[in-house]
C-alpha cells in the first residue's frame, strides 16, 4: 500500500527513495512501453495496405477459430478469393491502382462478412475468410452479393476496369484438417479446380 511521504520500492533493483509521483511516472512509463509493444504485434500480425490481417495474423486467429469450433463442437468453412485480372491491371494502370483495387476488395470483404468471421490477405490478390460457426455456405449467393457491392464500386469510381474474383470453398473437416494451414491447402486447390 502505497503511503504519502514514504518511498516506494519496485524490485530487487528498484531505488528505495522513489516518491509516490515517481513510482506513478515509472508505472506511466511502464505502461506506454506494454501499450507499444502490443502496437507493435498488432502491426506484424497486419496487412498495411488493406488493413486486414496478412498471413500470420490470419493463421493465427483462424487457427484459434477452428479450436473454439472443435471444442463447441461448431462447423466452420473457408473461403479463399483471387482476384481475376490482377496482374492485367498492375500492368495497364500500374501498381498505384492495384493497390486500389486490393484496398476496394478488402473492404468490400469487411463490408460483406461478419465481425466474427475472420478475415485476411495472404498476399499479392489472395484473399480468406474463416466463417465460424458455419457449414457449407451457397457459395452462389456469397459470390452474387460480393458483386453487387463491387458494381457499386466499379460503377461509383470509374476506373477503366472492373475488379472480378474466383472464389474457393472448403468446409472444416476435424478428422482431415488438423491445422488451418492443410484447410488453406486444400481452399486455393479448390479455387483452382
Amino acid at each position: 500500500m502505497l503511503n504519502p511521504g514514504k518511498p516506494v520500492k519496485h524490485g530487487a533493483n528498484a531505488d528505495p527513495l522513489l516518491s509516490p509521483q515517481q513510482a506513478r511516472q515509472l508505472l506511466r512509463d511502464q505502461a506506454r512501453k506494454a501499450e507499444q509493444e502490443v502496437i507493435g504485434v498488432q502491426m506484424a500480425s497486419m496487412d498495411e495496405l488493406t488493413l486486414l490481417s496478412n498471413r500470420h495474423g490470419f493463421t493465427t486467429l483462424a487457427q484459434l477459430g477452428l479450436d473454439a469450433c472443435q471444442q463447441l463442437e461448431k462447423p466452420a468453412t473457408l473461403l479463399f478469393f483471387d482476384l481475376d485480372n490482377f496482374k492485367h491491371i498492375n500492368y495497364l494502370y500500374g501498381r498505384a491502382e492495384g493497390d486500389d483495387a486490393l484496398k476496394t476488395f478488402a473492404d468490400v470483404l469487411r463490408i460483406a462478412f461478419r465481425e466474427n468471421d475472420v478475415i485476411g490477405r495472404l498476399g499479392d490478390d489472395e484473399f480468406v475468410a474463416l466463417l465460424t460457426g458455419s457449414s457449407a455456405v451457397d457459395i452462389g449467393a456469397i459470390k452474387s452479393r460480393l458483386e453487387e457491392i463491387l458494381d457499386e464500386r466499379n460503377a461509383t469510381m470509374r476506373r477503366g476496369y472492373d475488379i472480378r474474383f474466383s472464389i474457393g470453398q472448403v468446409e472444416y473437416d476435424i478428422n482431415l484438417h488438423h491445422s488451418i494451414d492443410e484447410l488453406l491447402i486444400e481452399a486455393e486447390r479448390a479455387l483452382h479446380r
